[in-house]
């Protein structure tokens, strides 16, 4: 097979193949006619002699001329014979009756040949081509399934099942051989493509175990997300690799591609409403800045809103590199006519620390939207180094307010966290010290309108749980959990990126918005479904190991006890809290407080505890505390 497939590669028989499929037609069609006429005069076995004619000659000249012309007309020499199938018996046949017409057509004014030669011939030549490309077709399909040790099961035997059997065994991408479907709705033994229905989706652990299956592909083009949900907890806790066919649309085609089920198809996360007028009202012809840009939120609110054809999309960042490589993505997509190359994309390497900086950043370039996702974020480093999630994450965050404010920005949408309820760590008080600040701003005299937007963990960001698991996986364990019962919120990234700029267009009052992440999901869980789909047994090929709760780490986060004490918009994942009462001055005298500190002293345990102090008294803060 490998000997075939370098032929293949070779430029001669890439640049040549039709040529050479043509004229093998032709040889077929001349052998044809040459046996059909030394059968009709009996192989010249009675002693009769051969006599070639002018007319002869020419009459066979104009039949391989004929098959060379109508060939070329339906295509024939430009199949792939790998792939002959209905469609291709169709179209050689189509040609084998043109050109039979036309030869009835032609001796009978020439009265060279006698119409049943014509007729035999014609139908020898179509029996014979057919049949060197379905044996063709056989040989291959044979070689390739040769080195199919794998044994696979296909999950649904609709038409989204009998497409991923023929996607395996099209090629070598998936060396698998296919035992048989699972389906719900088909009698056993049901035959679909030469497979077999050996039972329904319940029984996929005893059926994998008994034809000693280690592929699983859910392969069902139409499907509830409750149903889609049991298929795949069900194929999860088999031993099996578990892969799904999703369907994409590209280049206007309908295509099929294979993924590994991912965790956010574990989570069954809600399905956005995105109300696009609304979102467009804001965002549409608008000069957008987005801080943070290069940050896994940052970036793909960038994507979510150049769909909203912006005038200008400006990214902000201090990481040159995640900036840049997301500049080349959008001019690569533009390129390509995904989107609109009527935004002005403008990239700045600009510190959110530098507050003459972001001023000057405002004058110059007068933004009217304003996304604020730039932040430090990772929990221990922060509690290593508070002065300089302080720096970062509070005076740097005023500095973007203060000239939003000064320079008449028309929205700011600030992105906040769960762990800013009730803070018990640096990264989370941090955050909670910026809402305040967002908050006790005095805006009267200013168009600007502010929001937070409070969310828990997002699925597949730069150093969360998810990556990580997944490179321990890899690496063959251990996979490590902080504690046995902790739970976390997870929402993917482009569903938090969304629900933050529908957030957007609610934004008024310096709000703080909070939204709906579902249910808490247990990490040990998490890590036993992550390892049960790379193929793996817990506890048994890859072991769990509890290392401890990390400095400042909650066991439970509290965002379901936030939404009890919010009211809902008219979306119904996001929940909206009533603005606090603190003011400009009495903010400004606790930053003040805080700046002194960190100036002073590098004493983490000092720092830390003078900005949960200087949080305490915030009404939200106080009445959990008091609970």
């Amino acid at each position: 097979m490998k000997g075939m497939d370098t032929i293949y590669q070779t430029k001669l028989y890439q640049k040549y193949r039709n040529a050479i499929i043509m004229l093998l037609d032709l040889v077929i069609v001349f052998s044809s006619y040459v046996f059909t006429f030394f059968m009709d005069n009996n192989f010249f076995l009675d002693g009769r002699l051969l006599h070639i004619t002018h007319l002869i000659i020419y009459g066979m000249i104009f039949v391989l001329v004929l098959h060379l012309g109508v060939g070329m007309l339906f295509s024939t020499p430009k199949t792939l014979w790998t792939y002959t199938g209905p469609q291709d018996v169709i179209r050689i046949g189509l040609s084998s009756l043109v050109c039979m017409v036309i030869m009835l057509i032609f001796t009978q004014t020439m009265h060279l040949f006698h119409p049943s030669l014509i007729i035999i011939s014609e139908i020898l030549a179509y029996i014979i081509q057919l049949a060197i490309r379905l044996l063709y077709r056989e040989f291959h399909q044979y070689m390739m399934n040769v080195d199919r040790s794998e044994k696979a099961l296909v999950i649904g035997a609709g038409n989204g099942g009998y497409m991923m059997v023929n996607e395996i065994y099209r090629g070598t991408q998936y060396p698998y051989n296919v035992v048989g479907y699972l389906d719900d709705y088909k009698p056993k033994g049901t035959l679909v493509g030469g497979k077999k229905v050996l039972g329904t989706i319940d029984e996929v652990d005893r059926i994998a175990k008994e034809n000693g299956v280690t592929r699983l592909f859910i392969a069902i083009s139409r499907i509830d997300e409750q149903n889609k949900q049991r298929i795949i907890e069900l194929c999860a806790n088999t031993s099996c690799i578990t892969k799904i066919m999703r369907f994409s649309l590209e280049n206007e085609h309908e295509g099929i591609h294979v993924d590994e089920i991912q965790i956010e198809d574990l989570l069954n996360r809600h399905t956005v409403d995105l109300k696009t007028e609304e979102i467009g009202a804001y965002l549409n012809d608008q000069v957008v800045c987005v801080t943070g840009a290069g940050g896994s939120i940052g970036s793909e609110l960038c994507r979510q809103i150049i769909r909203f054809a912006p005038k200008r999309l400006i990214m902000i960042d201090i990481n040159e590199n995640t900036l840049y490589m997301l500049k080349q993505e959008f001019m690569r997509k533009a390129r390509a006519g995904e989107i609109s190359q009527n935004v002005e994309l403008v990239s700045l390497i600009i510190s959110i620390r530098e507050r003459e900086e972001m001023f000057k950043f405002m004058r110059d370039y007068k933004p009217d939207v304003v996304y604020h996702a730039a932040a430090h974020k990772h929990v221990p480093l922060m509690e290593d180094r508070p002065m300089e999630a302080i720096r970062n994450n509070v005076f740097g965050t005023k500095n973007v307010i203060d000239a939003c404010i000064a320079y008449d920005v028309k929205r700011f949408i600030m992105i906040s966290t769960d762990k800013a309820v009730n803070p018990t760590n640096v990264m989370g008080a941090t955050k909670r010290m910026t809402e305040l600040v967002m908050q006790s701003r005095n805006v009267k005299d200013s168009p600007i309108k502010m929001a937070a937007v409070r969310f828990g963990n997002v699925l597949g960001s730069s150093g969360s749980v998810i990556p990580i698991f997944k490179e321990q996986i890899r690496q063959g364990g251990p996979v490590t959990v902080t504690d046995y019962n902790i739970q976390r919120y997870f929402m993917t990234i482009p569903e938090a990126a969304q629900l933050v700029l529908q957030a957007g267009y609610y934004a008024n009052q310096s709000e703080i918005f909070v939204l709906d992440m579902g249910k808490p999901v247990k990490i040990l869980e998490l890590a036993e479904k992550m390892i049960h789909l790379a193929g793996y047994k817990p506890y048994e090929e890859i072991e769990i190991k509890e290392v401890g709760l990390r400095p400042g780490e909650k066991m439970f986060e509290e965002l379901a006890l936030e939404i009890e004490k919010c009211h809902r918009t008219d979306n119904r994942l996001i929940f909206v809290h009533e603005p606090i009462q603190i003011t400009q001055e009495e903010m400004d005298r606790k930053l003040d407080e805080l700046y002194e500190t960190i100036s002073k002293t590098d004493d983490t345990a000092l720092i830390k505890a003078k900005l949960l102090t200087l949080i305490k008294d915030d009404p939200q803060t106080m009445s959990k505390r008091g609970q």
